[in-house]
């Protein structure tokens, strides 16, 4: 079972859906699905299960990305994630969750592909390949 699996099993049982409907959702068996949610403590009645998993997470008990428990620091803000790699995963397959503001298209300058740029309006390049290759084998490229 890969990490993307096992945040959409999360999420699904968060839903409130059965082993069996989450399985065939996902594509693994029922009784990894239900092993998997046995050992993050999700087990038991899926509605009620969802109910306190949503009411954990809210009081920020429990690590979004993956249902772990997290100790929250003495000060500062409260963690939403138990490790960078949770935060890293929840963050790529949640892109709609983020507030960005300064995302530009542009076109690139060496292989003229449409690119969007988040952050530098100045960027030229859709890639660090494309870059090399405009900067420094343009003449061997026959361009």
């Amino acid at each position: 079972m890969t990490d993307a699996q096992a945040v959409q099993i999360k999420e699904l049982r968060m839903q409130g859906l059965g082993y069996r409907t989450i399985a065939e959702t996902v594509g693994v068996t029922r009784d990894i699905v239900r092993n998997y949610c046995k050992a993050n403590d999700m087990a038991g009645y899926a509605k009620a299960t969802a109910m306190n998993l949503q009411e954990r997470m809210a009081e920020g008990k429990i690590c979004v990305c993956c249902g772990k428990e997290i100790v929250q620091p003495g000060s500062g803000r409260p963690r939403r994630f138990c490790s960078d790699k949770c935060r890293r995963l929840w963050w790529r397959t949640h892109p709609e969750a983020g507030n960005r503001k300064a995302v530009y298209t542009k076109k690139c300058a060496y292989c003229g592909r449409i690119f969007e740029a988040y952050g530098d309006s100045r960027r030229k390049y859709c890639s660090h390949h494309c870059y090399i290759r405009d900067r420094f084998w343009r003449d061997e490229d026959g361009i």
